[in-house]
């Protein structure tokens, strides 16, 4: 199963609230350049796998209270427009106290995460999860997983510098990003 694009021309930011609202069991995407992703429903295995990943990010934010943890139903408004919802997703309380509005809390968000996740499926292209792993660390994400289950492999990004790949890690480490957070991929492969 493969995302559809949509190329809905106009189609402002509250259009796309708007097509959202009225769509609600379909997940949807928003890219930079106005187009609708249309995401098709995880298989049991990656839902499973992806339910582990923040079943322990939850458990060490809720031992640390640094931030709120967020599912892949989550919508965050980056600064170059696009919409995205990754599949696990980490923001500090001093970032999201800087939403002035309960609405900006309601709806999709206008801020990059502080961490985000993506744990590539079977039907995910490797190059387009690559490009928009590159597009969170564009907008100001600090720290990104790309966790592939197939390869056992995770790819760390981070701003400025080069992508990090760890072949069949047991662990990975939330860094200064999510202090003393280590992800036991045991619980994900």
């Amino acid at each position: 199963m493969n995302a559809i694009t949509l190329n809905i021309p106009h189609l402002t930011s509250e259009g796309f609230v708007e097509l959202a609202q009225a769509n609600q069991d379909l997940q949807l995407e928003r890219a930079a350049t106005g187009e609708v992703i249309i995401m098709p429903p995880t298989y049991p295995w990656t839902g499973k796998q992806n339910s582990g990943l923040n079943a322990q990010l939850w458990l060490w934010n809720r031992q640390t209270g640094l931030g709120i943890v967020f599912d892949s139903s989550t919508g965050f408004t980056l600064p170059n427009g696009a919409v995205k919802s990754p599949d696990a997703t980490w923001v500090s309380n001093e970032r999201w106290e800087t939403l002035t509005s309960s609405q900006q809390q309601e709806q999709f968000s206008p801020l990059s995460p502080d961490f985000v996740v993506e744990l590539r499926s079977s039907s995910d292209s490797l190059e387009k999860v690559r490009a928009k792993m590159r597009e969170y660390i564009d907008n100001g994400v600090r720290l990104g997983w790309l966790i592939d289950p197939k390869t056992k492999q995770v790819e760390i990004y981070r701003p400025g510098q080069d992508v990090e790949v760890l072949q069949s890690p047991t662990t990975v480490s939330g860094f200064d990003v999510l202090p003393g957070f280590e992800l036991d991929l045991n619980q994900v492969w």
